[in-house]
């Protein structure tokens, strides 16, 4: 098989998350440990970064990654899901594994696949750890799938756990309140590893200090040691993050410039900061200077698409793959801070969760372009936009993604804003 043909084997063989939904979701390790001893357990060769939390996992697994990369480290970065290429979830230093690892893999482990009848999370991990394994990185950071405690990655014996935050999100698998999630994410917190918690929330707090101090490990909350102050995004295009840092009454890292601009990355600034004052506790050199490359190249070193991202500056046209409850409030927050005029959003969701929960967030004061990403899971968009005139949203439905966008962003006046969002998969059709 060539890659095109491996790929479309997998997805018909395999139950996909993100096609599917919960259909695919396999609530049990055994599967993945299977995996790993066949592959003569690759996730105990390589050092590890384990990074879990309802948002911002993905922006604090590259941020931290592209810090590695600069600091010299030869660096693996494990995450999902892909936006494009399903490759973009496999890289060392920034580059997607090849197309033939990816076939001779598949070739190689066929009948391993038979008899263990994997999820397609499962499968992809034993191909990260293994290629990690084999190309000898110097560290890989492994952002979990869903949830922490049953995830597929939590195989790793990591030198840092990292938990983002918690929020209302896959509450059909997680639970229904903030702290059975947050104890699914807690999972991840292993026998004297240190852990960094990215935010404070009183609501699950003890959640993690319980799990800490029954596992012996060293707990940090990032928000109580770093604070992120006179940060600005600045007009150009694409924009940047400007601000300074402080550690206690002390500014330790003034004019700090990052690539990803929303303001809500200021927590995974934080985070990343946090985690990397342990690996230097691990012998890690970090040095300044190595940061501040990191932070404003993020995006070019690693790759990273979808966040507060401008695909288009007439009319101003940004992307966010912001999905859940906690999400969508950061991206309306980022939206009154963007100056515009009048407001489009191409907006669609998938069906396995509760699109009231995000919609009563969004701002009535717009024009909606509703739309279904292609892929099974994607709920339909008269049913999307029937359930958003309850919230007072009102707009268009359009057959497609493309067709949405190009509405919306010939409907745009000079001075409008274009917001495309609501989903991952939307993002990825829009981009």
């Amino acid at each position: 098989m060539n890659y095109t043909q491996t790929l479309e084997y997998l997805y018909s063989c395999l139950p996909m998350f993100h096609r599917v939904g919960p259909a695919a979701y396999k609530p049990d390790l055994s599967n993945t440990i299977k995996i790993c001893n066949a592959l003569n357990n690759p996730e105990n060769k390589f050092r590890s970064v384990h990074i879990a939390g309802t948002n911002g996992k993905g922006s604090t697994s590259h941020l931290l990654a592209a810090v590695l990369q600069e600091a010299g480290y030869k660096t693996g970065l494990y995450t999902s899901p892909h936006l494009k290429d399903f490759r973009e979830r496999i890289r060392i230093n920034g580059k997607m594994i090849p197309q033939k690892r990816v076939v001779d893999f598949v070739e190689a482990h066929k009948k391993l696949f038979t008899k263990v009848q994997p999820s397609f999370f499962e499968w992809t991990v034993g191909l990260a750890f293994d290629y990690f394994a084999n190309e000898k990185v110097d560290i890989a950071i492994i952002e979990t799938g869903l949830g922490g405690r049953l995830d597929s990655t939590n195989v790793l014996n990591p030198l840092v756990s990292v938990i983002t935050n918690i929020s209302r999100d896959h509450m059909n698998l997680l639970g229904k309140k903030v702290k059975q999630i947050a104890t699914e994410k807690a999972g991840i917190i292993k026998n004297k590893i240190p852990v960094v918690i990215g935010e404070t929330q009183e609501d699950v707090k003890s959640v993690f200090e319980k799990k800490a101090k029954k596992e012996k490990s060293p707990l940090r909350f990032a928000d109580e040691e770093f604070q992120l102050n006179k940060f600005h995004q600045t007009k150009t295009f694409p924009p940047m993050l400007i601000g300074n840092v402080k550690a206690g009454k002390n500014i330790v890292l003034k004019n700090l410039h990052c690539q990803l601009p929303g303001f809500y990355q200021r927590k995974n600034i934080a985070t990343v900061l946090s985690a990397i004052d342990v690996l230097r506790e691990s012998g890690f050199i970090i040095k300044e200077k190595a940061i501040r490359k990191g932070f404003a190249k993020v995006s070019t070193l690693t790759g990273l698409q979808g966040r507060w991202q401008m695909i288009s500056k007439n009319p101003l046209t940004i992307v966010d793959t912001g999905h859940n409850e906690a999400g969508i409030i950061e991206v309306v927050s980022q939206i009154k801070k963007t100056p515009h005029k009048n407001l489009h959003i191409v907006f669609g969701v998938v069906n396995d969760k509760d699109p009231g929960i995000v919609l009563q967030h969004l701002p009535k004061k717009a024009t909606y372009y509703f739309c279904k990403a292609n892929l099974p899971r994607a709920l339909n968009a008269m049913e999307l936009a029937a359930i958003a005139m309850k919230f007072g949203l009102e707009g268009n439905v359009y057959p497609s993604v493309k067709i949405a966008l190009k509405a919306a962003q010939t409907g745009a006046l000079r001075g409008d804003l274009v917001f495309v969002g609501g989903s991952t998969f939307i993002v990825a059709e829009a981009i």
